[in-house]
């Protein structure tokens, strides 16, 4: 795919000869659930102190993978899940998590095949807390889905300044339709924008 996204723009080409193929990892094995119930621990939080709550939410609920069974989840006790941790806020956002799940607005896998991007977004967003970007790299990341164009995206978009030469960087609106020619690796173009700013400037 790489080779046909060069063909599509000489900055894209460029991009993909200073980087090479774009290797986004996914994680097909969470499903839905389990994704947004760490993304949802995870938030505003570092990597070890988020992973420690989660550690301890899974005890509680007897639990030994990525995330509790939503009906054992919504068997705990506030208290005791706060003990845990979890802000009052993320606690009311797990339940309403597992809540959703149990009510089948959170689809499972097998309905995830069947929805488009922007219906798993719509559904997704529902849950209390989440919103359109933490979809969006659950789209890219676990789903492996390949023309996710996070145009809220802050690193996207200043990949995007950087790369093409602009003055200004892009605002979200106006953004959503300029890699309109790359589609569908628009998935490809956000990671390589990521990597453009990860890149020094020359020394001039």
């Amino acid at each position: 795919m790489s080779n046909d996204l060069a063909a599509r723009d000489p900055v894209m080409a460029r991009l993909i000869a200073q980087h090479g193929p774009c290797p986004i990892p996914t994680r097909e094995d969470h499903s839905a659930f389990q994704s947004l119930f760490r993304a949802i621990v995870y938030q505003q939080l570092s990597g070890k102190a988020a992973g420690t709550i989660l550690g301890r939410v899974l005890r509680l609920c007897g639990e030994a993978v990525d995330a509790p069974d939503p009906a054992h989840f919504l068997r705990q006790s506030d208290e005791d899940l706060r003990a845990c941790g979890l802000s009052r806020q993320k606690l009311a956002a797990l339940r309403d998590l597992s809540e959703k799940r149990i009510a089948g607005i959170v689809p499972d896998d097998a309905e995830l095949q069947e929805l488009s991007d922007e219906n798993i977004i719509a559904r997704l967003t529902a849950v209390r807390g989440v919103g359109r970007w933490t979809v969006e790299m659950y789209l890219m990341f676990t789903l492996g889905r390949p023309d996710v164009w996070p145009v809220d995206d802050l690193g996207v978009r200043k990949g995007w300044k950087i790369a093409f030469g602009l003055e200004d960087m892009p605002k979200p609106k106006p953004f959503a339709t300029m890699a309109d020619h790359l589609r569908p690796f628009r998935t490809q173009v956000a990671w390589y924008c990521w990597r453009a700013c990860d890149t020094p400037a020359p020394d001039m």
